[in-house]
């Protein structure tokens, strides 16, 4: 009994320790951006050497596959089907925005840093997925064919970006609900 206790405490610890350095590695990313946040600051802040940082985490894939996972259960992308259950098309554009908009808030400064440093890693597809299926949710039941369906699918993917919403608030001083109306009417093409 006494060795499976130890060794409970034992993975209790590595968890722990492990856990620590991913919420290190969040807070610094979410400051300075991954670009710039090296392993022996993820070590200092976590409280661990370098060499702990490295037994956890041997590369740097391993350590941003942890640190998106477990940002992005904490900030959930807005839930798809909940839109897809709106019948109409207009409403559903609006209630997504504004969903989306709100989700954008939260997440700026990580966001903001994520997608300056690392917009094409690996670890960001699940993301850009993400943003390609809400796109298609928010086409459905538009009757458009051809090129005008293609332009619509890019406006509504233009509509919904984080880099248009950052534009929209922060350079063009707009509240969310105006980002929103104009958002909205480039998606419907007015």
């Amino acid at each position: 009994m006494g060795r499976n206790y130890r060794m409970s405490a034992r993975a209790q610890s590595r968890d722990e320790t492990r856990a620590r350095i991913v919420e290190a590695a969040i807070e610094l990313h979410q400051t300075c951006g991954p670009a710039a946040t090296t392993v022996s600051e993820i070590a200092e802040r976590a409280g661990v050497g370098r060499v702990t940082v490295y037994r956890h985490f041997p590369d740097d894939d391993a350590l941003a596959a942890a640190c998106s996972g477990l940002y992005f259960e904490r900030h959930p992308l807005p839930e798809l089907d909940r839109w897809r259950a709106i019948a109409d098309p207009a409403e559903r554009a609006r209630v997504a925005l504004e969903e989306v908009y709100a989700h954008h808030r939260t997440t700026e400064a990580m966001m903001t840093r994520v997608l300056a440093d690392a917009r094409d890693h690996d670890v960001m597809a699940p993301y850009h997925d993400y943003w390609t299926r809400a796109s298609a949710v928010l086409l459905e039941g538009r009757r458009v064919r051809g090129r005008r369906r293609t332009l619509l699918r890019a406006s509504i993917g233009l509509a919904l970006a984080f880099d248009t919403w950052r534009t929209l608030v922060r350079e063009q001083a707009l509240s969310d609900e105006q980002a929103i109306e104009v958002a909205l009417r480039l998606a419907e093409g007015h």
